[in-house]
């Protein structure tokens, strides 16, 4: 059994109007404010992609921020796959 201490990851995928409207930076902040390692980047076909590490009720809160984005983002859809944490990444990396 899980507790919300225990490291996760979350792979997440985001569609909408997500690119051009400081998403990754945001979401950068996000992780940073929640302790969550991993990284986020730009897909060619317009969606947003990011690896989310650390405890579960962290990630778990920056990946229902996904749901969201900022304000100026139109998030149609947020498709998470959750996982055991295989490589432990450090820090969190805006890439691509």
């Amino acid at each position: 059994m899980s507790g919300p201490d225990d490291a996760t990851q979350a792979h997440v995928i985001v569609r909408g109007r997500v690119q051009g409207v400081f998403f990754r930076s945001s979401l950068k902040q996000q992780a940073d404010t929640h302790g969550v390692t991993g990284w986020v980047r730009n897909r060619s076909d317009g969606s947003v992609e990011a690896l989310l590490q650390g405890p579960y009720a962290a990630v778990s809160s920056v990946a229902a921020w996904m749901e969201v984005g900022p304000r100026s983002a139109r998030v149609d859809s947020a498709d998470a796959e959750w996982s055991e944490v295989a490589e432990p990444l450090q820090g969190f990396e805006v890439v691509g």
